[in-house]
């Protein structure tokens, strides 16, 4: 009976042990899961701050972006509206093999009633040669605009591939566009730069449609088709360029009328010009000048071919052109 009486303790003595280890164990654990769970509070604590910093920044641009007047306009209250710039190009130095473009000088006339109506001073200039064309747009991008609400410079000539054609050789349009970016023309700094392009290509080797600019009588309003080819060139803020058409698309000039996107921008402008937004002109202008087609051409494949304008807008501000004060 001892003896079993001496195991039954032993084996009592040995349960303890066994249960405090264990014990011990489970407070370790325990231990380790609330030291755990202390960091994982911690960690939702500063990822809710993280979350909290991120939905400030975030509340902060969308109410920057909202506290932004999507109808906030260009200042149009200036002493002056500003110069408007017409380049002018009907004949070509004959080593260029250029057309003579009829029909130009009646696009000149129209732009320099419109934009006179404007309130622009205007100044036209017919046929000038490169060297003349940079030195008069250069002078004009160093001439003092504070005083002024924008700038306007509109070429009527041919083009192709990112140029413009003066009366004697090409000029790159974008050679025309820098001179007027800030770091060159402070005093337009945040005002409105608009470049008008009429501009066709003139190739008289282009087989899809052969240029009909020669015509026998200038009574007879014939419709000239020449290849677009300009490509709309990016130019900075605040700049917008005025395509006559679309890359791909056709360009077409009436040889008496003037060209058809002329002809529609000032019917546009005459109509709407002092009271419509002037992307909004010119998205009418677009809409008009599609519904055209060629329906009188000696160039009979050319019957039926259409014309999509474009404009490739960095202004910031609506832009409008009410009557001043």
């Amino acid at each position: 009976m001892r003896l079993c009486s001496r195991e039954s303790f032993v084996i009592q003595l040995h349960l303890q042990k066994k249960v405090a280890q264990i014990l011990s164990a489970e407070a370790a654990m325990a231990s380790q899961v609330k030291s755990d769970k202390s960091g994982s509070v911690e960690d939702s604590a500063l990822a809710g701050q993280t979350v909290r910093e991120n939905k400030t920044e975030t509340d902060s641009i969308n109410q920057s972006v909202f506290s932004l007047d999507p109808n906030e306009e260009y200042k149009m209250d200036h002493k002056k509206r500003g110069m408007a710039l017409i380049f002018n190009h009907e004949h070509f130095y004959w080593q260029l093999t250029l057309n003579s473009r009829s029909g130009t000088n009646a696009d000149r006339q129209n732009l320099v009633r419109r934009f006179q109506d404007l309130g622009f001073e205007v100044k036209s200039y017919d046929d000038y040669k490169r060297e003349e064309v940079l030195s008069t747009i250069g002078e004009a991008a160093a001439a003092n605009h504070v005083d002024a609400d924008c700038f306007v410079c509109v070429f009527l000539s041919h083009g192709e591939n990112g140029h413009i054609y003066a009366n004697d050789g090409q000029i790159e349009i974008q050679e025309i566009t820098d001179l007027f970016k800030g770091n060159k023309c402070q005093s337009l700094v945040g005002k409105p730069k608009i470049f008008i392009l009429q501009a066709c290509r003139g190739d008289k080797h282009d087989d899809a449609v052969t240029p009909m600019d020669a015509v026998d009588s200038l009574t007879v309003n014939e419709v000239v088709v020449d290849a677009g080819a300009l490509c709309t060139l990016p130019a900075g803020a605040d700049f917008l360029m005025c395509y006559s058409v679309a890359e791909g698309y056709y360009s077409h000039r009436e040889t008496v009328n003037g060209s058809w996107y002329i002809q529609d921008l000032c019917e546009i402008l005459r109509h709407y010009g002092s009271t419509l937004e002037f992307t909004d002109i010119l998205t009418l202008v677009n809409r008009k000048v599609s519904i055209r087609s060629v329906d009188n051409c000696k160039d009979r494949s050319a019957l039926g071919k259409k014309q999509v304008p474009c404009f490739a807008s960095m202004l910031t501000k609506k832009l409008f052109f009410r009557p001043k004060k």
